[in-house]
């Protein structure tokens, strides 16, 4: 048995190794590219100051509903890298309100003087996040530096006459400090049955029930290279059962069917956040079972693209497991139709100017619908109740409302008590939005003096584990508590202290939120 473990142990590190070099081979082909010489000229946009004398190298303000024009160029060309940034929505020294955020920035990119865009997505899911986050991304044709600072793509973007790339501000903020740079190629040898590059975006909030989701639809001649795919569950347990299916050349029958959603993303049995040349997740919320989880997702097609010669059509299934209190038979079941949130980017190449399948919805309707009957800081602690400690409102850009409930503990066994009030009798998720910082401790929560969670029957637990609320970096997360009928009328949450992780420099506690989760009730197609 011990060989056994030292072979898998060693047979592990070798396949370690190996996808850690993989980069490395590809680089070295590319390397092996530059001994060949080739004609041409290689130019570039950039924001850089136009005076070429000071440091003024951005966009310094785009306006809100504001179109920018970032490089307008004559082809025969071809796009070889953008390199953008530009300010975080968070507040800071550039802008104390804070800046406009990913999702709310649209990319666009024209070719030959085609009056639709062959690329539109927000800037954000282009790049491989979601939700408006700014997240590392290490792959082949995009990389994103950690924190979401330096935007990267290697996607090579041909054109014969015309190429016109724009980003359009739909946030009510500025986009603050917007820096650019445009690597492209005169080629005049261009071959005239070079394809162009696309994307496009899609989403369904929630996904149709009797209907595969449509990621594309796409007509003429081509290559499918690519994915990005955001979602978020509407139900407890896990989403990702959905096979991928591909419609090749007018097929009523896929030729090419997948066996489940993260298998298509190259992972197997469910997801971990990991980068790596051609797939990877680039965002998973911490309760991978909870309603409101949330996922961030790609796959590239360049080694293995999909190649069609009149039309491709691509669908996934949104089947997964689905929790007893959701099925028709009352028990769990592992292949059940579900109603989840989803949005896409498809890339692809073909000849000709690509077909039209949808278009940009504006940004209120991009936004993830609201789930939540939201009961906000400011209202808890106006009746809350300390026990060996102190709480106040502490206000920041991490919470919703005016701010979350901070607790200090000033004794041992410090305790705080909010209430909330519910109106109607319904079935919801109890979910808490918690702060998990560098100095926050770990606390036992109690529901009308029962602790929580549920049990996986369905039954409160006698002895819930403490809720470990350190991490090293600030975050603000939900914690999903089960779902309950609960009773109109005040109900309360007590946190009771019980002591800290040994990496934690205190004990501290904050609540942002209380949060009753809208569920979905299978068996009469009602949400409650």
């Amino acid at each position: 048995m011990k060989r056994r473990i030292r072979q898998i142990i060693a047979g592990g590190i070798v396949m370690g190794v190996i996808v850690g070099l993989f980069p490395l081979f590809s680089a070295a082909q590319d390397l092996d590219g530059l001994m060949k010489l080739k004609p041409g000229r290689s130019r570039a946009v950039t924001s850089t100051d136009p005076s070429f004398t000071g440091n003024a190298d951005r966009i310094k303000y785009i306006a809100p509903g504001e179109t920018r024009v970032l490089a307008d160029l004559k082809g025969p060309a071809v796009i070889r890298h953008i390199w953008l940034t530009f300010n975080d929505a968070r507040p800071n020294w550039l802008e104390a309100g804070g800046s406009a955020a990913p999702d709310e920035i649209v990319l666009r990119m024209y070719w030959d003087g085609a009056k639709e865009p062959a690329v539109e997505a927000p800037l954000g899911d282009f790049f491989g996040a979601g939700f408006g986050k700014r997240l590392e991304l290490i792959s082949v044709p995009v990389q994103v530096e950690a924190g979401g600072d330096g935007y990267n793509s290697f996607w090579p973007m041909p054109f014969f006459k015309r190429g016109l790339v724009t980003v359009t501000n739909e946030s009510a903020k500025n986009v603050r400090s917007f820096y650019f740079h445009i690597d492209y190629t005169e080629d005049p040898g261009l071959l005239r049955d070079t394809a162009y590059f696309c994307a496009q975006y899609n989403q369904a909030f929630p996904e149709k029930l009797g209907r595969d989701y449509l990621i594309a639809d796409l007509a003429g001649k081509g290559l499918y290279v690519g994915t990005v795919m955001s979602a978020r569950s509407r139900s407890p347990q896990w989403f990702g059962e959905g096979d991928a299916r591909f419609y090749v050349d007018g097929e009523t029958k896929p030729s090419i069917q997948g066996t489940g959603t993260e298998d298509y993303f190259l992972m197997a049995w469910g997801m971990t956040v990991g980068l790596y040349p051609y797939f990877g997740c680039t965002y998973l919320s911490p309760d991978i079972e909870a309603v409101g989880t949330e996922y961030c997702m790609y796959r590239w097609h360049i080694a293995d693209p999909v190649r069609f010669e009149k039309s491709l059509r691509f669908e996934i299934e949104h089947t997964g497991w689905m929790s007893a209190d959701e099925t028709e038979s009352g028990k769990v079941e592992g292949h059940v139709e579900r109603e989840d949130d989803i949005a896409t980017v498809g890339f692809w190449y073909q000849a000709g100017e690509p077909k039209r399948f949808t278009s940009l919805p504006p940004l209120a309707e991009r936004r993830f619908p609201n789930l939540d009957i939201i009961v906000e800081g400011k209202t808890l602690a106006a009746a809350s109740r300390k026990f060996r400690g102190t709480a106040e409102l502490q206000k920041g850009y991490d919470w919703t409302g005016e701010g979350q409930v901070f607790f200090r503990p000033t004794g041992d066994r410090p305790g705080l008590e909010v209430t909330f009030d519910v109106a109607k009798e319904e079935y919801r998720a109890l979910v808490l939005r918690m702060t998990y910082a560098a100095d926050y401790g770990a606390y036992k929560i109690f529901l009308d003096g029962k602790n929580v969670p549920l049990a996986e029957d369905g039954s409160v637990t006698a002895e819930s584990a403490a809720f470990d609320f350190y991490s090293r970096d600030l975050e603000v997360k939900d914690v999903d508590l089960g779902s309950f009928k609960l009773v109109p009328g005040k109900h309360t949450l007590r946190f009771e202290g019980a002591g800290r992780n040994a990496l934690s420099k205190g004990n501290y506690l904050g609540l942002d939120s209380v949060r009753l989760r809208q569920r979905w009730d299978r068996k009469r197609k009602l949400l409650i």
